[in-house]
């Protein structure tokens, strides 16, 4: 309901400042602070008041007088503060937000009719997922979630770099070496734990073996390499052999945030069907392209960069840039609109791209990157038995112990009385500890490093995963007593309420509470468009803190099934009880945070 009534006021302003007159470029719109009870204001007095003659809150006055009301559904009045006109809900307003909310959808936007494919994690098929990069998956996940709530077509893609120096030398280490020629046995029962020892052996030996075995070695490491450039099956079938093992256990370490691909496309691809050489042709045609140090390259000054793109080596292989130059170019001809998630270590490569695929005369304005720093460990506080790294699958084991441990503390202090059995407990613990875990990293802004402190991502009481996560169990809670039952489907939460909300009575929801609870709630959507708009999921865990505070004030203050409480008044309550649950839980699902039922 807040995108409708911001529309309907945009349009009322701009009725009243052609009526004196006025520009209508720049409406001042904006949210007020939350001790004045409008919900969308305007400071566009502010900028009239030379061009007007006039002091800002006289300006304001003569157009707020100039406003028709009663044309605006969701407005009831329209009042000034000085210089600001301030523009309070209807009656209409609560009642259909409320009635909105409670449809399970609530917050997905309309059919944009507009295909995105968003690329992220892409990590090298070498061994297992480090947590320094587990920011990319969970914030690509929630890009993806983004957008496919506000209305867009979403392909979710990964892409595979087979055909670098470091799979070849992965694929030489993993055809010489057995098992016997390992020194460690692997950290985990899955399969990338267990060939990344090949890898490893193979860069040791390369660093530390005759001189004349590294030559042999180098050669045929070479020789891999220049099979793929060739075209070779032989050498894509190697290389296959390694990438696909390794690859499947690194889908199952990322299936448990969960960050789930569509498709995974492999670098080869464009090898193979010949992109890589037209890139590799049309590139040596520009005017920048030069052959120095052994290699083609491209300058870039002329377009801000001081690195030049390396593309072709003096061997006649190509890099992995250049294949990625054919890789965009084929998103752009597939897709409306591409977004690439990328670490900051990637920025200089991402600008090349862009401005080269500019040269080539391909458009980028629909090409779009969103960059982030790493995730960084306190030191000391986890540590793997090499030493030398945490993987994402400790991450992820720390945190369900974690979470494990806290549930349990407090079984003996839980409100409800529904008997939690030992898969009770699992459950919420997973739910609740890689929700932590994702929250943690996708609520801060992704160009800032941030340090992951489990006390602060568990703690129940701040505003964490666990604190929202709380809101919808609550929530639950609350349906079920009503419905006098222990343990109800999802889809019988829903029809508790389904004819309630219906007819709820917006003057039964008088407190201030329960206002700006309702507030929040409608500006959900509004939410989703602008932090789609921006790539910014983080919007939306910063509104998922707000909207708990709204609804734990709420909760303090309105009870909802007590004796005492009118039946009418009762019901509404029922009503913004389960608009409230749909609310969190969609909102929640945009992070990839899990939404209990019961904690």
């Amino acid at each position: 309901m807040f995108l409708a009534l911001r529309e309907s006021v945009e349009d009322a302003l701009e009725v009243a400042l052609s009526a004196h007159g006025f520009p209508t470029g720049d409406l001042g719109i904006e949210e007020p602070p939350e001790d004045v009870d409008s919900v969308l204001a305007s400071s566009v007095a502010f900028r009239l008041a030379s061009e007007a003659g006039a002091p800002p809150p006289q300006v304001a006055q003569q157009l707020a007088d100039e406003i028709d009301v009663d044309e605006l559904h969701y407005v009831d009045r329209v009042e000034t503060q000085g210089p600001y006109l301030n523009f309070l809900p209807s009656d209409a307003y609560v009642e259909a937000t409320v009635e909105r909310a409670t449809d399970p959808t609530y917050g997905h936007l309309e059919d944009r009719e507009e295909s995105v494919v968003v690329e992220h994690t892409s990590a090298n098929p070498t061994g297992p997922v480090h947590v320094g990069r587990a920011r990319n998956p969970i914030i690509g996940d929630a890009v993806s979630n983004l957008l496919e709530t506000a209305g867009y077509e979403v392909d979710r893609h990964y892409y595979v770099n087979d055909a670098g120096r470091q799979i070849a030398v992965f694929t030489w280490a993993y055809e010489t070496f057995d098992e016997d020629d390992l020194e460690t046995d692997p950290e985990r029962d899955r399969i990338e734990y267990d060939l990344v020892r090949y890898y490893r052996k193979g860069n040791a030996y390369l660093e530390s073996a005759p001189e004349a075995e590294v030559e042999a070695a180098e050669a045929e490491i070479e020789s891999i390499m220049q099979g793929l450039e060739a075209g070779e099956e032989q050498a894509y079938e190697r290389v296959t052999e390694v990438v696909d093992q390794v690859l499947s256990g690194m889908k199952a370490c990322l299936a448990r945030l969960p960050a789930e691909f569509d498709e995974f496309v492999k670098e080869t691809r464009f090898m193979k069907d010949g992109s890589t050489d037209d890139v590799v042709s049309r590139l040596k045609e520009l005017d920048g392209a030069v052959y120095e140090a052994e290699a083609w390259q491209l300058e870039l000054d002329e377009q801000g960069i001081d690195k030049n793109l390396v593309f072709l080596r003096s061997d006649g292989t190509s890099l992995y840039p250049t294949r990625d130059l054919a890789h965009h170019e084929w998103k752009l001809e597939n897709y409306d609109r591409a977004v690439t998630v990328l670490g900051e270590d990637h920025k200089l490569q991402a600008s090349q791209i862009r401005e080269t695929l500019e040269l080539l005369g391909t458009d980028t304005s629909d090409l779009r990157q969103v960059l982030y720093s790493y995730v960084n460990l306190p030191e000391g506080k986890m540590s793997t038995r090499r030493g030398t790294g945490v993987d994402l699958d400790d991450l992820l084991d720390e945190a369900i112990s974690r979470a494990r441990d806290e549930v349990e503390s407090r079984l003996d202090d839980r409100i409800r009385d529904d008997d939690l059995d030992e898969a009770d407990i699992e459950r919420i613990a997973h739910q609740v500890g890689i929700g932590a875990v994702r929250y943690d990293i996708v609520s801060k802004q992704p160009t800032k490093a941030i340090t992951f402190e489990w006390e602060q991502a568990l703690d129940f009481e701040a505003q964490s995963a666990p604190y929202v996560q709380y809101v919808h169990a609550r929530c639950c809670g609350i349906l079920n007593e009503s419905a006098d039952a222990d343990d109800l489907d999802v889809d019988d939460l829903d029809a508790v309420v389904e004819t309630l909300a219906a007819d709820v009575d917006a003057p039964a929801l008088e407190t201030d509470a329960e206002q700006h609870l309702v507030e929040t709630i409608a500006r959900f959507p509004a939410v989703i468009d602008e932090a789609a708009d921006d790539l910014q999921p983080h919007q939306v865990a910063t509104y998922t803190r707000e909207f708990a505070d709204a609804f734990n004030a709420f909760y303090r203050e309105c009870p909802v099934l007590s004796d005492d409480v009118d039946p009418e008044v009762r019901e509404a309550r029922l009503a913004l009880v389960a608009a409230s649950r749909h609310t969190v839980a969609n909102a929640l699902s945009v992070l990839g945070v899990a939404a209990p039922r019961s904690m």
